[in-house]
């Protein structure tokens, strides 16, 4: 797996329309077609849902390539669902291994195809969400719809400031095992191999990587305390959250068409060998 290609919880900064929407929007807009994505039932919807997702990333000013590469990286992922699928399903048998190892079904790989796909596709909206919006805008978001739950309690500050934190420590940690990976490998370790060797070359770095970000955890809650951090209370917002006509017409427009995608999936679902079934 190539780490380097992995954009997830990277921002890219830029000036287009998708970016000056307001950060509630952004999260509204991504988060319900990560939900749709979901419910969508028919392959070919899904595969036209996609392209949408990419229509957008060029609407944003990035290429999507970018959303190409992040995919790449999680090959590993649609081959595990595949074969998983391939030899729990049952159906019609289209591979017999030898010795009763198992059995591949057709129905099996139609599924693992599907839900591959389906994984690739929130993998789009989910780079797409992390990609046009910086953790800071982020966390003021998140804030903000937890906010009326401060009257029960619930500390929204402090909830949106650690989702933000896991967000950004997605690329930190990529760099650390990149950098981790690249010292094993000076040092003799072998990545390369069968299959068990590759298991076994996968822990001098997995341990490393799981010390280094207890110390970079310990190290950010010493630096928020030396600077008296005291939680949301009192904290005041540098460009104040405002839905403005872009982002009301964003929100109609991605209600239609969200409309329009379900009623396509809700005719054009059969049982075929593209479907979930």
């Amino acid at each position: 797996m190539a780490l380097r290609d992995i954009t997830l919880g990277q921002y890219a900064p830029r000036n287009s329309p998708v970016h000056s929407l307001d950060p509630r929007s952004k999260i509204l807009l991504f988060g319900a077609a990560m939900s749709l994505c979901l419910l969508l039932r028919n392959g070919l919807v899904l595969v036209f849902f996609g392209l949408a997702g990419l229509a957008l990333f060029r609407l944003a000013g990035l290429s999507p390539a970018i959303a190409f590469r992040n995919i790449r990286s999680f090959l590993w992922l649609f081959g595990l669902t595949l074969l998983i699928h391939a030899f729990t399903t049952e159906g019609t048998v289209w591979l017999r291994l030898p010795a009763g190892i198992g059995t591949m079904t057709r129905e099996g790989l139609a599924h693992g195809l599907f839900y591959s796909l389906r994984i690739a596709v929130l993998l789009i909206f989910a780079n797409g969400l992390t990609l046009t919006a910086s953790p800071m805008e982020l966390t003021d978001a998140i804030e903000r719809f937890l906010k009326p739950f401060r009257r029960f309690g619930i500390p929204a500050h402090e909830i949106a400031l650690m989702i933000s934190i896991s967000i950004r420590f997605i690329p930190l940690l990529i760099d650390e095992a990149d950098r981790i990976r690249k010292a094993q490998l000076s040092r003799g370790a072998r990545t390369g191999g069968s299959l068990q060797a590759r298991i076994r070359g996968v822990f001098p770095v997995v341990i490393p990587l799981f010390v280094s970000s207890f110390r970079k955890a310990g190290d950010l809650a010493l630096a928020m305390d030396a600077r008296c951090y005291q939680g949301g209370e009192g904290r005041t917002q540098f460009r104040p959250l405002a839905f403005r006509r872009p982002d009301r017409m964003a929100l109609a427009c991605a209600f239609c068409f969200a409309a329009a995608t379900l009623t396509a999936d809700a005719l054009l679902v059969r049982p075929s060998f593209f479907s979930a079934g």
